[in-house]
Parts: structure tokens; C-alpha cells; sequence
């Protein structure tokens, strides 16, 4: 990767095609009513096969995973999860995991590749105690084959959710605090369950050896049917929608394309079939510096959990000197119906049509980054987007400079400017749509039930 020339050409005429979320069939009954069960009834997510999952064990685990991320270890006991965060040295977010703590010496993350092959450099070349198991996510396209993973992971919420946790537990659940882990019994297994929901309705996600998988997931399915609980099981085409109600941005471009001595070890250490080599960049900004698409932790929202009184982590020096400037702020933007629709139509007609969105999930690269305007100037990105049969209309999740208001209407350029190689992009025009920004989390049950969190904290 880093013999490569230019890293935004290389990204944004990579041929590996749509980001996708792999072995869970893609609709169980039809992705409009998965939605709405997440607001109104029940769901229950598969989440066993996207994410990556890195056990982290040894003597020097904690001190080693303080180091590599940013939060703060004081109050990590073994009935919590976090939100773990690494940056580079120049303070530029590389991904994120939910990670876990088992024992005093063990931990689990999960979550996207970056941040886990980022905490596996860090041990290849530190001389800490530990011992790292990495259990990449199911292939995109298995072909047939059968796939197996370490850990089954599902998660129930909805308002009807309690209902069923207290069927399959055989009696009331504990009250589990957000981001707190406790035990419960799904039948006759004993599972541990992380107080979570993906779109800030109650909810846990539990985990377990995949062998229990199928013995889990009926267990749970026969519970909603006695109850007579409206269960939805979610397809993959409505599970990545969920977080566009709640606020989290889940791709952002990690920042390890630029920088000399560990970063460019970092990518000498890469290999060709890395997520950061064959990922793709979409949307219509085309810029040089590729450090242009990068976002820091405050941006993202992240800033407020950074343990400031470690005595180091990587990228603590960059992140004291980025505190204070005038960072970007995360918003979700609310797309104008008829300008939406304007796109679709152009389908329908002669001649080349607006890129065209896609139901109900637009998206078509590993990182996105459309340009939103006011006027002739550039004051945001848009990075994840999608449809919501909830809220009726089109959202993303992205940044915007400080000057940028809650209510303003700006414009978000749509479709790529130029023909780049990429497999997922059809011959297209660009589009302009009327964006207005909106809160974040845009969910009314997110912003206001959820306890504070990154989701909840001022992101200035």
C-alpha cells in the first residue's frame, strides 16, 4: 500500500465493490417493517458476522490497550464496555470497537477492521505482555461455504424487548446500567449481556460460543412467539440504517495515509488485501490531500472520554493542541424530499441520469465524503447516509464547521464529479440537494432516554 503513488486515487478507483454485510440474509420479511420494529415493537439484531473481534490477554493488557487508545482505564472494571478510540500521533481517528473487559488481564473488541489491525502493530512492534487472538469478520461474498466465528453476537431492542429478556431469563433481568455488563440465562445457557441500543431503544446485546448460536437465536424467536411479541428478525439491507437515528458515524476514513516513521511503518506493515488498501472513498469530494478527509475525536463526538490524566497514550501531544481549535461539529442532515425525488425521477428518463440513491441504504464505498455548501463555500461533509421508513425521509451523519447552525438549509453535492473505476458507481450526473441540519442524535427516544453518552454530549 505504501508504494502506492497517491492514496485518494488509489481509494477512490479501487474495483472491490459495495461495502457488505455479510451471511445475514438481507431482508426476513421486508426492510420498511424491520425499521419500524426497532420503534414499536421488537427486533433482533444478527450481529455475529460484520465486525471483527480482537482478544486482547496478558500481564500488560490494560496498560498496553491504555496506550494504544484514548479513553481512561480508571473506572474499567469487569462489568463495563467502552467505546475504545485509537488516533494516530497526529491525533486523527483510525476507527473504533465496543471493547469488553473479562478478566482483570483479558479484554475483547469489536468492531470494524481498522482499529483492530491498528492495536495489532502496536503489539507486533511494542514489547508488551500480551497475547492477541484475532477473529476477522465473515467474508463479504463466503461463495457457499460454509462460515464460523468464535462468538455468536445478537441484540433485542425495542419497547417489547423487556418482555422477552424476562421470558427468556426465566424471571426479571437485572437493571443493567448503560454500557454495563451483567449475566442472564437465555433457556439453559448463561449469557453475559451488554446494556446497548443501536437506535435508543431499550435493548441488550448478548454474546456466547457459536456453537450456541442456532440454540440462542430459536430460544429467543419461541419466547416473542409465546408472548405474542412482534419480533422482527433484521436483514442486513435495514441493519446499517439503524445508527443514522441514533448518531454514530461508523466509517470514517482512518487517518493512516500520511505521516513518516510509524505511520509509514504502519502502512509498509499493511498488506495489499487490508481493508485500508482495497477500501474505497465515495462521494463527490475530490481533494489531493487525503488528510482532508480525516475527523478527530471531537469532531466525532469522542472528546469528553479521553483519559487526559494517563501519563501517555498515542497521540496525546496532537490531541492537547487540537482541544481547543475551532474543530468541525457532527450533525445529521435532513435531505429535501423533492429534491430526492428529482434525483430518483432523472431514472426514469432519457439521457444520464443523478446518481442514483438506493433504498435504504445509498451508500456505496468503505468511507464516504460528500461536499455540503453554503453558497460557493465548503462547511461540511457528509459521511454515512441513508433511508429511515420511520422519519419518513433521507438522513446522513457527517461534520460541519462551527458557523453552522441547527435549522440552516445548506446543499449537499450528490454523485461522484468524475468517472472514477470504481465497480459500485454507475455512469451518472451530480445532483444537488437541499440539506437541513438537524440534531444528533435525530431519534426523539435517542437524544432524550439515552444516558449520557458520545451520542448525547456536545460535540463542540
Amino acid at each position: 500500500m505504501s508504494k502506492h503513488p497517491n492514496p485518494v486515487q488509489m481509494l477512490r478507483n479501487s474495483k472491490i465493490g459495495m461495502y457488505v454485510y455479510p451471511v445475514v440474509a438481507p431482508e426476513f420479511t421486508n426492510w420498511r417493517d424491520e425499521q419500524r420494529a426497532w420503534r414499536d415493537s421488537a427486533v433482533l439484531f444478527d450481529q455475529s458476522h460484520h465486525m471483527d473481534e480482537l482478544i486482547v490477554e496478558g500481564p500488560d493488557a490494560e496498560a498496553f490497550l491504555a496506550h494504544v487508545g484514548i479513553n481512561g482505564f480508571h473506572n474499567f472494571d469487569t462489568n463495563r464496555a467502552k467505546h475504545f478510540v485509537p488516533v494516530t500521533p497526529a491525533g486523527h481517528v483510525i476507527g473504533d470497537m465496543i471493547i469488553f473487559r473479562e478478566r482483570e488481564d483479558k479484554f475483547i473488541l469489536v468492531g470494524r477492521a481498522p482499529t483492530a489491525n491498528w492495536t495489532k502493530f502496536q503489539a507486533a512492534i511494542g514489547k508488551w505482555k500480551v497475547r492477541l487472538l484475532h477473529d476477522p469478520r465473515s467474508p463479504s461474498r463466503p461463495d457457499g461455504e460454509r462460515v464460523l466465528r468464535t462468538h455468536y453476537r445478537y441484540q433485542i431492542q425495542g419497547p417489547d424487548a423487556p418482555k422477552i429478556f424476562e421470558k427468556i431469563n426465566g424471571g426479571p433481568v437485572p437493571d443493567v446500567k448503560f454500557f454495563h455488563v451483567d449475566w442472564i440465562n437465555v433457556g439453559n445457557r448463561r449469557v453475559q449481556a451488554l446494556r446497548h441500543g443501536m437506535a435508543g431503544a431499550p435493548g441488550l446485546e448478548i454474546w456466547g460460543p457459536y456453537a450456541d448460536k442456532h440454540y440462542i437465536e430459536s430460544t429467543i424467536l419461541q419466547a416473542a412467539r409465546d408472548l405474542g411479541v412482534d419480533l422482527r428478525q433484521v436483514g442486513s439491507r435495514a441493519y446499517s440504517t439503524n445508527t443514522l437515528e441514533s448518531g454514530w458515524i461508523p466509517s470514517p476514513l482512518p487517518g493512516i495515509y500520511t505521516g513518516d516513521g510509524m505511520m509509514q511503518e504502519y502502512r509498509d506493515w499493511l498488506g495489499a488485501d487490508s481493508y485500508e488498501a482495497a477500501g474505497t472513498i465515495g462521494g463527490s469530494y475530490v481533494t489531493d490531500d487525503i488528510s482532508n478527509y480525516y475527523v478527530n475525536p471531537f469532531e466525532l463526538g469522542y472528546g469528553f472520554y479521553i483519559g487526559w490524566k494517563k501519563d501517555d497514550f498515542i497521540g496525546k501531544d496532537a490531541l492537547t493542541k487540537l482541544k481547543d481549535a475551532p474543530n468541525r461539529k457532527k450533525v445529521t442532515f435532513e435531505w429535501n424530499r423533492e429534491d430526492v425525488l428529482k434525483v430518483i425521477a432523472s431514472g426514469f428518463e432519457d439521457g444520464v441520469p443523478y446518481k442514483w440513491i438506493d433504498f435504504p441504504q445509498p451508500n456505496y464505498a468503505s468511507s464516504s465524503a460528500d461536499m455540503v455548501m453554503n453558497g460557493d463555500k465548503m462547511v461540511g461533509m457528509s459521511m454515512f447516509n441513508g433511508y429511515s421508513f420511520n422519519e419518513r425521509c433521507v438522513l446522513s451523519l457527517g461534520v460541519v464547521d462551527q458557523s453552522v447552525q441547527e435549522g440552516d438549509v445548506l446543499t449537499m453535492k450528490w454523485g461522484e464529479p468524475d468517472d472514477t473505476q470504481k465497480t459500485s458507481a454507475e455512469k451518472h450526473r451530480q445532483a444537488e440537494i437541499r440539506v437541513r441540519v438537524a440534531p444528533t442524535p435525530y431519534a426523539r427516544e435517542a437524544r432524550e432516554n439515552y444516558a449520557d453518552s458520545w451520542r448525547t454530549k456536545a460535540t463542540a
